[in-house]
């Protein structure tokens, strides 16, 4: 699966979000400060094909298209590159990170934790 760009994934996750769009729709779903050209936008879906992240159905000239990779399966795979590119594969220092950050807070902790028990 190949790394997607900022543009790609934000197109993605509208995408996703339709579940099946033509190209107008995608458009009109992006804000207003950050809409490209409906060609640029075409260009950037059918990239999104040659990736493999998107299909579609025809009619006429027209296509209609839609995801072929879930939003799960790319969360799972953005996730462990991050986690192994920049906190060393340890989830404690990805943790530790948040923690540091206060982006996380105790209660968010315990509930974790409760979470990790209640599997063992």
């Amino acid at each position: 699966m190949q790394k997607l760009t900022n543009k790609e994934e934000e197109i993605m996750h509208i995408l996703w979000k339709l579940e099946k769009a033509f190209v107008k729709d995608v458009l009109a779903e992006m804000q207003d400060d950050e809409k490209p050209h409906y060609n640029t936008l075409s260009t950037i879906i059918r990239n999104l094909e040659d990736k493999g992240y998107v299909s579609y159905n025809a009619y006429g000239k027209t296509h209609q298209y839609f995801p072929t990779v879930s939003k799960e399966v790319y969360k799972k795979r953005f996730m462990n590159t991050a986690i192994e590119n920049y906190f060393n594969s340890s989830y404690k220092n990805v943790v530790s990170f948040f923690a540091k950050e206060e982006k996380i807070s105790v209660d968010d902790l315990k509930e974790i934790i409760a979470l990790i028990e209640k599997k063992k």
